[in-house]
């Protein structure tokens, strides 16, 4: 008979690989939707915009007007920071929500 008991083994063993390649299938589908998903970090009351992809790929940077003051290059330097950080949190909030189910499996 051998160690999977026949036929039957063989069909269960079958079973699992088509599971795991579904569950390949969805992580791949659920990282693809992170790539294509944006998030806004703000600081300074929106003075400072970044945009972000949830996989953690920056798309832009808004600076407002007013944020830039050439004597206090300081504050704006911190306003960018806070609003990377914004969206950094923002972003991995979404990839818990998306890569969840799966794990820490390929992350």
């Amino acid at each position: 008979m051998g160690k999977f008991g026949g036929f039957g083994g063989m069909g269960n063993m079958q079973q699992l690989m088509k599971q795991a390649q579904k569950m390949q299938q969805d992580m791949l589908a659920a990282q693809e939707e992170l790539a294509n998903t944006e998030v806004v970090g703000t600081s300074g009351g929106s003075m400072v915009e970044v945009t972000m992809t949830c996989d953690k790929k920056l798309v832009g940077i808004s600076i407002k007007p007013e944020a830039v003051d050439p004597d206090d290059v300081e504050m704006l330097e911190d306003l960018v920071v806070a609003a990377v950080n914004d969206a950094l949190s923002q972003a991995d909030a979404v990839k818990e929500e998306k890569m969840g189910a799966f794990g820490n499996i390929g992350l």
